[in-house]
């Protein structure tokens, strides 16, 4: 299996959020490219230091979000990204770029030397606060075959958080994820209604029985909820590691590494 043969294990893998600072031209962006680069590598080092088993690059900051982000944020992220791989030459490292940039998340992956990408609105419409999102998993699996990036593997969200699914009402969360599947995810993601916010036990159990491709959770993981997804082949903490829990701020390399020891004794 492919998510076996990336990170070494099958069951709650932990994957880390880097936040990267605002980028040039975004409406908060003020520090430069280098600025920017030192501060993710810096989260980066603590995040390899406390022994996650991978992360995640996304340009959060950027508020708000645009469908059509712009070359100087690929170029920015691909600096980024390039940077935190010279000093994780073997930890999976993956790339996320919003607001659904997943073609360009595809080739700052394949530029930097990346593991992953995790992409929006792979299957179904559904309306997100950024507006309407329409599917793309057909144009952009093409699109990984004709760069030939296909050792990227694509982690898809299934029911987004910050998302309305009136549209899909009648489509099941375990529906969704099997669309997907058919789709040619390489996994599903589930999350909270929003950033931080703590996803159902009870969606993990029912799509992990729907499905047999990986299934993550993505949201609202905790050192005190944590048992109630080892289960899931993936957990991505993003909220949860920063100071005072709120995903604007620093990585707290102490709830980093509080986490990581009692996962590792639930793991064993």
């Amino acid at each position: 299996m492919k998510f076996f043969n990336l990170f070494g294990r099958l069951k709650s893998v932990v994957i880390g959020m880097v936040h990267v600072q605002p980028l040039p031209g975004t409406p908060l962006g003020c520090l430069t490219i280098s600025q920017i680069i030192e501060e993710a590598c810096h989260e980066v080092e603590i995040y390899r230091d406390a022994g996650v088993d991978g992360l995640i690059i996304e340009n959060m900051h950027d508020i708000p979000y645009s469908f059509g982000v712009g070359p100087e944020v690929c170029a920015c992220m691909t600096a980024i990204c390039t940077a935190a791989r010279s000093i994780c030459s073997s930890l999976p490292l993956g790339v996320q770029i919003l607001s659904s940039a997943n073609h360009q998340a595809l080739a700052v992956a394949l530029a930097s030397g990346l593991d992953f990408i995790r992409v929006e609105g792979f299957v179904y419409t559904h309306v997100a606060d950024e507006g309407l999102l329409n599917a793309c998993a057909g144009d952009l699996l093409r699109y990984r075959k004709q760069i030939g990036a296909d050792h990227v593997q694509i982690f898809t969200d299934i029911k987004k958080k910050h998302s309305s699914h009136v549209l899909t009402s009648d489509v099941s969360i375990e529906e969704t994820a099997q669309a997907a599947e058919f789709f040619l995810s390489d996994g599903v993601i589930i999350t909270g209604a929003a950033t931080g916010v703590q996803a159902d036990p009870r969606e993990l159990k029912v799509v992990s029985e729907s499905v047999k491709i990986p299934v993550l959770i993505g949201s609202g993981v905790t050192y005190e909820n944590i048992e109630c997804y080892l289960s899931a082949n993936g957990i991505i903490i993003g909220s949860h590691f920063k100071y005072g829990g709120h995903w604007a701020n620093a990585v707290d390399h102490h709830k980093v590494r509080m986490f990581m020891g009692k996962i590792r004794n639930l793991r064993k």
